[in-house]
């Protein structure tokens, strides 16, 4: 049985092999400003991505390199070299957004393997084909089709892979299709510099051009300003919707420019719900206690599994970003040795380990702490705040640049977490 994929952002190399690490099969990423993310683009070198291709590679994985900008004509000539020089890399695949880049990548690399960007907006079965004509072996579809659409798709062309995301930020228009960025600050979204202007709050006013009247609409109170606000996208509770299908060949995690503690808990949380459903033993609440735990601005399961018109609690119009029920209060450093504060830690405080899956860590209780299991899930305890060059620290907090002793060895990248509440740790119930 060919498993579905598990696709996660690698915005920076530590990101990829994080990703990697904690359950994802393939990532992807992008060098410079031919991908539709610039902030995340440029925090990879060509020799980084390389790298990360190397690795990825190591592990039997697989990195999908993004070209799915919007190109001027005066760009044209350095996108040809830019083609060339990212296929030296040897990638799995490029992702592309439009029809003429599609066409110079295949001329140019006619054995490169060309997914298509969900900024093109696949909906139907003749979208579908025209771009597979082309030459397109993988579809990105938009994140506003739906399951029975993509069944029809399949049924015409059974040898296109169909790719659908699963789980990140969503955008108010239509696959990303907003110009307000552009409008307000001169940032395009279409060539990877939006500014997220969607998500501010605004005040709503009517003119009256006649008599040059201004009045301000005034909501009612719990309504809200975050007028275009997106909720984030969250199917965990319905792999077993989209796997029964048949029809989705990769699951995809939105996500390029979010933190390295997003990295791994969102490939953590689909990597148990897939492993789950192969294995006849789904359980949504496992799942969405890790994805609860990451800041998010409210959940929705959008499109999917129904249809456009029949959501009505798609918006957060209240807030634009709110705490997940946990904090990363740490990560450990490359060598397993040492944790790394990113939040105010004390001896004594009860840290849940948050560890790729599979891996091994002691149970031990020493001088510099203990490690100990508890309804299925590990913690820790420092006894001491132990440092590098030998200072014992009272408490550390964010910022704090010297490494901490732990008490046992520990996978590179784990992280270190406390509720953000005293009553959180839970889910909300759907």
């Amino acid at each position: 049985m060919k498993k579905v994929e598990l696709l996660s952002p690698a915005g920076t190399l530590e990101k990829l092999k994080i990703a990697l690490d904690f359950g994802a099969d393939a990532v992807y990423g992008g060098v410079s400003h031919f991908s539709l993310r610039i902030r995340s683009g440029k925090e990879f070198s060509f020799e980084e991505f390389a790298e990360g291709i190397e690795y990825a590679h190591s592990k039997g994985k697989k990195v999908y390199a993004t070209i799915n900008g919007f190109p001027f004509n005066s760009q044209l000539e350095l996108l040809k070299k830019h083609i060339l020089k990212m296929a030296e890399l040897k990638p799995d695949a490029f992702i592309v957004a439009t029809p003429g880049v599609l066409k110079l990548c295949h001329d140019l690399v006619p054995d490169m393997p060309l997914h298509l960007s969900t900024q093109a907006n696949v909906m139907n079965v003749l979208d579908a084909q025209v771009y597979y004509d082309m030459g397109a072996t993988r579809i990105i579809t938009a994140r506003e089709i739906s399951l029975k659409d993509l069944k029809e798709i399949k049924k015409a062309l059974p040898d296109l892979e169909l790719e659908v995301f699963v789980h990140g930020s969503m955008c108010f228009a239509y696959s990303g299709r907003c110009l307000i960025s552009t409008l307000q600050s001169g940032r395009v979204p279409n060539r990877g510099s939006c500014a997220n202007d969607c998500r501010f709050p605004y005040e709503i006013y009517a003119a009256n051009p006649e008599t040059g009247t201004l009045f301000k609409l005034q909501e009612d109170e719990g309504v809200g300003t975050y007028i275009m606000n997106s909720k984030d996208l969250n199917l965990a509770s319905h792999i077993e919707e989209i796997l029964d299908s048949g029809v989705v060949d990769s699951v995809k995690i939105e996500g390029r420019t979010k933190t390295a503690y997003y990295a791994a808990v969102t490939a953590k949380a689909y990597r148990m719900a897939i492993d789950d459903y192969y294995a006849g033993k789904l359980d949504e609440q496992k799942y969405q206690y890790e994805l609860h735990s990451l800041q998010n601005r409210g959940y929705t399961d959008a499109y999917l599994v129904s249809r456009p018109f029949e959501k009505h609690d798609t918006q957060s119009l209240d807030f634009t970003m709110q705490l997940g029920t946990h904090q990363v209060s740490g990560e450990v450093t490359d060598d397993g040795e040492y944790f790394m504060c990113k939040y105010k830690t004390l001896p004594g405080d009860e840290l849940e380990i948050v560890a790729p899956l599979g891996s091994e860590i002691a149970l031990v209780d020493n001088e510099f702490g203990s490690t100990y299991e508890r309804d299925g899930k590990l913690y820790m305890k420092f006894k001491k705040l132990h440092s590098l060059k030998g200072k014992i620290w009272d408490e550390v907090h964010s910022g704090n640049i010297n490494p901490i002793k732990l008490p046992t060895k520990m996978p590179p990248y784990t992280f270190l977490r406390i509720p953000s509440h005293p009553d959180m740790g839970t889910y909300p119930k759907r």
